[in-house]
């Protein structure tokens, strides 16, 4: 397989993952240049698609073009509509660059099949869907940030949808070659059908309409190059992104999002969001991790895929969610991997101190009522401390209901034992980084993550080492760390 060629990417993330994909690109594809803003990551590397295809943190990988301060906002639409169209077709052999890049990821012909394959994939996902909705809709967090779901959704809608305001959908004969018409000559014929998928928001959306900037770009793109608008299976989609942030021009690698994994039947958890709580559960070869409350094993599935020389265990209380994580696991062919059983979370039928992480999307205000299941948050803990190894893990997955809740916890701790107070009065806290052969412990200088709140309670043998905010789409969630610093003998949580 060929060299990316030391291309220049840029991958979008849901809102809070944003650092733990610069880590991850860091160290799975040795990285440089890696630059993080909102929802985006931008980066560069030599790796080859199949390392690329790799990325677990990430939404949609793109090839860049362009990179820009945002453009200035003015009333004149003909002036602003000049201004984009430069900004996308300005330096005609810096695209020539970019497209012989892009051509030895994939191989011109190898695309065109790769991108007609995929194409029929979301209906096929769509339609397993549709027979299994009750079963998938037990436990589902679709944790893409708003950006996120604006670009899946310019992903899976059909092109010829006139309200999408994601692509460029005006009728062939209005996008007929312009070159013809006009007499003009382009500069390249690249033989190439493609198609523009717009994003606007701030300041320029006031003004213009992604259906105006797209069909405007495209008939450039078509004079400049002599391309064919090919709006539903294109070999190649042009994305642009104008806020008042910056100005993104770039190139998708693959057609389906990174996070649609092809090794989880049913989805549960959002596989990115899942894949981040395992890698912040420093997780070894020979180790023994636990999901207490497992549902449909998502974040044992991606751990698992990572980290595959440990041994995980998952519980639950339901027999339909065990069944569908049974079927999960068979899909993804991990059955001497994860061994599941039915128990309750607040009576786990294992030996104390025997696992060396405990990771968990506690499912409160989803299936159950918070008004009456979330007073047994104590229990919880104080089960997932007792089965939980001195020096061991626990990541836990929190709505903002909940976090109120351990909050409060903490600080009934901390007045009943003022011993046990973990006073971190600094707001950052050195990130685990990633280690891909095995161990998901090792540090990575310089990298600082921001914590939410200045003060971080211990309770039990538990001392805080963490707490992310992540998106879980509609939703704010938080991702807590804690580590076992001792047995906790005869302290109680105060319920």
């Amino acid at each position: 397989m060929a060299a990316a060629g030391g291309g220049r990417y840029f991958c979008t993330a849901g809102r809070g993952l944003e650092l733990f994909l610069a880590r991850e690109v860091r160290v799975r594809l040795g990285a440089t240049e890696v630059d993080c803003v909102s929802g985006k990551v931008f980066f560069s590397t030599e790796a080859e698609l199949g390392e690329l295809r790799k990325l677990k943190s990430g939404e949609r990988l793109f090839l860049l073009l362009k990179k820009h301060p945002p453009l200035a906002v003015s009333r004149n639409k003909g002036k602003m509509l000049h201004e984009i169209k430069s900004l996308v077709i300005d330096e005609p052999k810096y695209w020539l660059d970019v497209l012989s890049i892009w051509r030895n990821i994939h191989g011109c012909e190898g695309k065109k099949n790769d991108m007609s394959q995929e194409n029929h994939l979301p209906l096929k996902r769509k339609s397993q869907e549709e027979t299994n909705t009750a079963t998938k809709r037990q436990r589902t967090e679709q944790t893409v940030s708003e950006e996120c779901q604006a670009e899946a959704a310019e992903r899976y809608m059909l092109p010829e949808r006139k309200s999408d305001q994601d692509c460029w959908t005006e009728s062939k004969t209005s996008l007929e070659d312009p070159s013809k018409s006009s007499g003009e000559k382009p500069i390249v014929n690249e033989k190439l059908s493609f198609r523009v998928s717009c994003r606007c928001s701030g300041a320029i959306a006031k003004i213009l309409h992604s259906q105006e900037i797209g069909r405007a770009v495209g008939i450039a793109l078509m004079k400049q190059f002599g391309w064919r608008a090919d709006l539903r299976d294109p070999n190649l989609e042009v994305f642009i992104h104008l806020n008042d942030i910056y100005s993104v021009v770039g190139i998708p690698l693959f057609r389906l999002p990174l996070a649609n994994r092809e090794y989880i039947e049913t989805a549960g958890l959002r596989s990115t969001i899942a894949w981040a709580m395992a890698s912040l559960a420093e997780i070894s070869a020979g180790g023994f991790v636990l999901d207490p409350m497992c549902g449909l094993g998502t974040i044992l599935l991606e751990a698992a895929k990572e980290w595959p020389v440990t041994c995980y265990w998952g519980a639950d209380i339901s027999d339909s969610q065990l069944e569908g994580a049974d079927v999960n696991i068979r899909t993804a062919g991990l059955m001497d991997k994860i061994e599941l059983l039915k128990a309750s979370v607040k009576a786990l039928p294992l030996p104390s101190e025997s696992f060396d992480a405990v990771i968990s999307d506690i499912p409160f205000g989803k299936k159950f009522k918070i008004t009456k299941d979330i007073q047994l948050l104590p229990d919880i803990l104080q089960e997932m401390e007792r089965v939980l190894r001195v020096g061991g893990t626990i990541v836990l997955l929190l709505s903002q209901d909940l976090r109120k809740h351990m909050d409060g916890i903490t600080k009934c701790a901390e007045n009943d034992s003022p011993n046990a107070v973990f006073d971190s009065t600094s707001e950052t806290v050195t990130a685990k980084a990633l280690n891909m052969d095995g161990d998901s412990s090792s540090l990575m200088n310089g990298v600082e993550e921001s914590f939410l709140g200045s003060r971080q309670r211990q309770f039990g043998g538990l001392v805080p080492d963490g707490v992310y905010g992540v998106s879980l789409g509609k939703m704010d969630a938080f991702i807590y760390k804690y580590r076992k610093i001792s047995t906790a003998g005869n302290q109680q949580i105060p319920q």
